[in-house]
């Protein structure tokens, strides 16, 4: 492969010679300077061992990575069609972008969905619609043992450390959260000033490492937590058991990238590696987390407790309930984050094969909590491709009570989908810790953006419960949610799924559920061995 490439190079030069030998000396030797670095990208191509494709195609071969690194862009703006993009179709990133600017965000020419098509979701409207409320509906959120309940958006800003996010984005957030009476969850990486100088509503999440609430060892500190929670802007507190980009993972954060101001708010040593276990240490079992439960919602002096979730084994969830009911106290909400979410960096195999979607997740929880005569002490949060309104109603209709986003609020502060999150290149300075990217960011012109899309997402949502005939967010029943399920069939969810009675597991449960509900053992995740 030397001699044919040697020969080529050679017969290029004479040929570059003759050319440049006519044109004039300058010409002369800006060929002869590119002649002999392409000379010296063959040679050192063929002499290296690491990549095949260049030993065997010198200097060409170079061609194949050059491609392959515009492959994502020009799949994103030449090939894919508006409507079947991943993770966000570009219909879709259309309506984020159009309405976080306040332009109408409509489409016009009919649908390019093929409505025809297995699998497709509608909503029920009504002949007798009925007018939409003057104010957006919202949730109380708080059981019998919360003293200080919090009235929650159906949309909010789901978790996100910083750290994952730059400053800008945080402040960005969160200053569009306080224009907009929208909750923002603060992620895993602990409380920083980026959260708190906005003003807006705050949900503190409480993870594995229990970052600016841990002592030196790593546990869970009392404490410290309850001088953390005492901030007024804190209105709830989330307990992360799993999400749903990694669930069942924890994760690391290089020593590298632990710079003083992340080790501040985290807890832990600068310049050191930063581990977030795959599980707690504060409780092991379903009994010890509702305990956990409780005594966070004593620190706390009575705000919302609850945790967050991707569901796996519907034994566990069910395991929950015994313990909530055996301690006869149980958490004010649960959020369920569905397997589509991703805004966390995570292997391939996690992202595409661990943990259930969002509906499946969302329907055991609800189903699980009404079954055991728990479902009108808890609330019910929803993350994990909330996007749109009608991503909201289908939600609500699920079971949620509130749903949560936040790639979709990424993309409202400027977000193009590059998907570099994990490298630390978001090319507008959403998802990087270097201050020269992040600072394109510009805060006051991107919390407006927020404020604009979530109150257009919300008033889209609120139209179409209208349209439903719905006045009241209690009769957005399965009925109301079709999907068609073979080219001539279309059924409704109360149909394709079974919905569990008050009580029901409780008293006699149905067979589908009764295996489980003997295996869930109130004092272990594990499933106990059951007698047939």
């Amino acid at each position: 492969m030397l001699r044919f490439f040697l020969i080529g190079f050679l017969a290029t030069a004479t040929i570059a010679v003759g050319v440049a030998a006519s044109i004039g000396s300058w010409a002369w030797w800006v060929l002869v300077a590119i002649l002999a670095a392409l000379l010296a990208v063959g040679v050192y191509d063929v002499v290296q061992k690491r990549h095949s494709i260049l030993r065997n195609y010198p200097v060409l071969g170079h061609m194949r990575f050059l491609l392959e690194s515009l492959r994502p862009e020009l799949q994103q703006y030449f090939i894919e069609r508006n409507f079947d993009g991943r993770p966000y179709d570009r219909d879709t990133r259309t309506m984020i972008y159009e309405r976080a600017k306040g332009i109408h965000g409509e489409l016009s020419f009919g649908t390019e969905r093929d409505i025809e098509e297995v699998g497709y979701e509608y909503l029920v409207h009504s002949i007798a619609p009925v007018p939409e409320p003057a104010e957006s509906p919202r949730v109380l959120i708080g059981g019998p043992d919360c003293t200080r309940p919090y009235s929650i958006s159906l949309l909010n800003v789901s978790a996100m450390s910083f750290g994952a996010l730059s400053a800008n984005a945080l402040r960005a957030l969160n200053r569009g959260a306080a224009l907009g009476g929208f909750a923002h969850d603060t992620g895993e990486g602990g409380l920083t000033p980026y959260h708190l100088e906005g003003g807006g509503d705050l949900v503190w999440e409480i993870g594995s490492g229990y970052f600016g609430t841990r002592t030196s060892a790593g546990r869970f500190d009392p404490v410290r937590f309850r001088e953390q929670v005492a901030h007024e802007q804190i209105k709830a507190v989330s307990i992360k058991l799993s999400q749903g980009a990694k669930p069942g993972i924890g994760g690391v954060l290089p020593a590298a990238k632990v710079t003083a101001e992340i080790a501040e708010f985290r807890g832990v040593p600068v310049h050191e590696k930063c581990i977030s276990p795959s599980a707690h240490s504060a409780f092991s079992t379903p009994r010890e987390l509702i305990r956990f439960v409780a005594q966070l919602r004593e620190l706390s002096d009575g705000k919302p407790i609850g945790f967050k979730l991707c569901v796996g084994s519907r034994i566990e969830v069910l395991a929950i309930c015994k313990a909530m009911i055996a301690e006869g106290t149980a958490p004010d909400f649960i959020i369920v984050d569905g397997a589509e979410g991703g805004t966390a960096a995570a292997p391939l195999e996690y992202e595409d094969h661990v943990g259930l979607p969002l509906t499946d997740g969302l329907m055991i929880v609800h189903n699980a909590l009404v079954g055991a005569g728990l479902r009108d002490k808890i609330k019910i949060g929803a993350s994990g491709k909330v996007a749109v309104g009608n991503d909201i109603v289908k939600r609500l209709i699920q079971g949620a009570d509130f749903t949560s986003a936040a790639r979709a609020m990424m993309m409202a502060i400027g977000c193009i989908q590059a998907q570099r999150c994990h490298t630390n290149e978001c090319p507008v300075g959403v998802a990087t810790q270097d201050p020269r990217r992040a600072r394109a960011l510009d805060v006051p012109d991107k919390s407006e953006r927020v404020f604009k899309y979530h109150q257009a997402t919300v008033a889209q949502a609120v139209q179409i419960i209208a349209s439903m005939g719905v006045s009241d967010l209690h009769e957005l029943t399965p009925q109301l949610l079709r999907k068609k399920v073979s080219p001539t069939e279309q059924r409704s969810f109360a149909e394709l799924y079974e919905w569990l009675a008050p009580e029901q597991l409780v008293k006699e449960p149905p067979a589908t559920w009764a295996g489980d509900w003997a295996a869930a053992d109130a004092d272990s995740f594990r499933p106990r061995a059951v007698v047939v």
